[in-house]
């Protein structure tokens, strides 16, 4: 299957139909952008996206992992997940926005992906081993998913993505639900 424009519209159609949790991203997608940049949200705002993360899976991480996380995630304090947000925001760049937020723990390279999503979903997008399998398959990327993905692992599946997006004429949000509706089928 080749990702064009059609195929992208077709699967956004059926995104909320495949991910329970489409209404309270598309919400989260709206508002986090402007709350992150201003600064003005509370520890819930940032620990929803480490929760988003695992939980848009609905089972297919184990729950144990999941909460492995979850819960090393809250063993930051408030305070330093503020300045790594703040600083994620005024960041150039993935490596740079990714460094500020890997800093806090159980923020590794894919949760902190998400972070830049919620941050700024019109330049980033999370990385998985589902979304990155798919672009493998339609020919977008040539490696299996890394083990332990890194920086420039993520900036190479980034490339790929903005590639497809570009090719397409849809953003990446689109393209996000489009690919994870493609890979629902594996």
């Amino acid at each position: 299957m080749e990702l064009t424009a059609d195929v992208v519209d077709e699967k956004v159609r059926e995104y909320p139909s495949v991910q329970p949790l489409s209404t309270a991203e598309a919400e989260h997608i709206e508002l986090l952008p402007d709350t992150f940049a201003s600064g003005d949200y509370g520890w819930r705002d940032a620990e929803w996206v480490v929760q988003w993360y695992g939980r848009r899976f609905l089972g297919t991480i184990p729950n144990a992992d999941r909460r492995a996380i979850e819960d090393a995630y809250d063993e930051n304090d408030y305070e330093k997940v503020h300045d790594a947000i703040t600083g994620a925001v005024a960041a150039d760049g993935a490596a740079e926005k990714l460094s500020r937020l890997t800093d806090l723990a159980g923020v590794d390279v894919p949760v902190g992906s998400a972070f830049c999503q919620y941050i700024d979903p019109d330049n980033y997008v999370v990385i998985d081993e589902r979304q990155w399998s798919v672009l493998q398959e339609t020919g977008e990327l040539d490696e299996a998913y890394p083990e332990t993905p890194d920086v420039s692992d993520y900036e190479r599946y980034l490339d790929a993505y903005r590639s497809v997006a570009e090719r397409c004429d849809r953003d990446l949000w689109d393209l996000y639900r489009a690919v994870w509706v493609l890979g629902s089928d594996q």
